[in-house]
């Protein structure tokens, strides 16, 4: 498996943005109750990712129309597609001030190319203990995916498959794509832009 690339200073893996909001105090307080049950980098990074995997619903699993962009709009209403679930757990994470970033898949939509084809986020978080990146997908498990925190194994939501131009790009970006989140920001109905609004390139 190829390595990942590190676009930016590992400092920017920390930063706050306007999505990766984790100076809010919300996200702070969260992030708070995990670092006072879990005391090693390990055991903390899989708390959190496993809170964002289970704990917040897929829009479209659930058929929630709610459109969330931001980690505290995410956290305050429990819902959020896989971008926006990217962005809170980029925010717990650097909280507790564990680096991390967004890295994405360009998949079909349904299992043949002709259905037409979506972008795809999950992270990437860096394990100082270790010295070295894994990635981590938090789109929420169901019948077919089984994303776990695994150290030896990589183990996401889904396979990519090249011979149907599906892509898995290696790049771990500080920050959301602007253009993913443009269409969260133009929508207001997250089950019609899961249909019909979901741009196939970053």
């Amino acid at each position: 498996m190829k390595e990942l690339i590190i676009k930016d200073p590992i400092e920017e893996y920390l930063s706050v943005s306007k999505y990766i909001n984790w100076n809010d105090g919300s996200i702070l307080s969260k992030a708070e109750e995990f670092k006072q049950k879990y005391t090693d980098e390990i055991s903390l990074m899989k708390a959190i990712y496993e809170f964002v995997r289970d704990t917040i619903k897929h829009s479209w699993d659930v058929q929630d129309k709610r459109v969330t962009k931001s980690a505290t709009e995410v956290l305050e209403q429990g819902v959020g597609i896989c971008w926006a679930k990217a962005n809170l757990l980029a925010a717990l994470l650097r909280a507790c001030g564990i680096p991390a970033g967004i890295c994405y898949q360009r998949l079909t939509l349904g299992d043949v190319p002709e259905t037409g084809f979506c972008i795809h986020a999950l992270n990437a978080v860096y394990i100082k203990s270790l010295d070295r990146w894994i990635r981590l997908d938090a789109r929420g498990n169901k019948a077919g995916v089984d994303a776990s925190f695994d150290l030896e194994q990589e183990r996401l939501a889904f396979t990519v498959h090249r011979d149907f131009g599906e892509e898995d790009y290696r790049i771990v970006y500080a920050n959301p794509s602007d253009k993913l989140m443009k269409v969260l920001e133009e929508s207001t109905d997250a089950l019609d832009m899961y249909l019909n609004c979901l741009p196939d390139s970053i």
